[in-house]
């Protein structure tokens, strides 16, 4: 994660509130001091903030690097040391149809393991569907080249997703905080923002690049139907 990253960050969080029209381009400009045509060049891509205007814009939103970011992005596993008592778990890599449809992943279905210490596994808040409450809950996959376009900059092509699959529930992990679902869609695993309207999910991108895609649900449906799990951890350099 480096400024340009923390920049464009900010810049799609304010996009979104202006999306769902809790902000305006004109308010923002007069909240953080700026004239609307600086605020609109950024909002815009065609000019970048400097650091003191970005703590600006921060700080109109109330707003702190925290919040925006949606997750470890640069999670590293490690191995526990003698200095440590932090036990370590061991988490599958699988296919995405793995993780959509095997409850309990036998060892065939095991592309890969990483490890990664269990207090970062298990401090997650848990919200499973009554369907999924039993499943095997940590299991990850890689991102291909399509997944991660989507993504970008938050998902690099061959990044590991941790999947926690008893959190399937719409309800924000963090306030103020997109959270990032593995979403079933026909045949294909999703990894997407999701949102719920009129009886549709709605998957939105990271990259304005991609199309938002909308998921109608038949009446019997609810979108724990088709979340498989959470994003809780991304591995970008294994």
């Amino acid at each position: 994660m480096n400024f340009q990253d923390l920049h464009e960050l900010l810049r799609l969080e304010l996009l979104r509130r202006i999306d769902r029209g809790v902000l305006t381009g004109s308010r923002l400009a007069h909240q953080a001091g700026f004239r609307q045509a600086h605020i609109s060049n950024f909002l815009n891509k065609k000019r970048a903030l400097s650091l003191d205007g970005l703590d600006r814009v921060l700080a109109s939103q109330k707003l702190s690097v925290e919040h925006i970011l949606p997750l470890d992005l640069n999670a590293t596993a490690t191995h526990t040391s003698p200095e440590t008592s932090d036990p370590i778990e061991i988490v599958p890599v699988v296919s995405p149809s793995a993780a959509m449809d095997d409850s309990r992943i036998p060892p065939a279905s095991i592309i890969e393991t990483i490890q990664v210490s269990a207090s970062r596994l298990h401090d997650n808040r848990a919200r499973p569907s009554t369907k999924h409450a039993h499943w095997q809950r940590f299991l990850a996959i890689r991102a291909d080249t399509q997944q991660s376009a989507a993504m970008d900059p938050l998902l690099s092509p061959g990044a590991i997703a941790v999947l926690d699959r008893h959190y399937n529930s719409l309800a924000p992990y963090r306030a103020h905080q997109p959270t990032l679902y593995a979403v079933r869609c026909g045949a294909a695993l999703l990894l997407r923002f999701v949102d719920y309207d009129e009886g549709r999910l709605i998957l939105r991108p990271y990259s304005r690049d991609f199309p938002v895609q909308l998921l109608p649900l038949a009446a019997h449906e609810t979108p724990a139907d088709y979340i498989v799990g959470r994003v809780c951890l991304i591995f970008s350099e294994l």
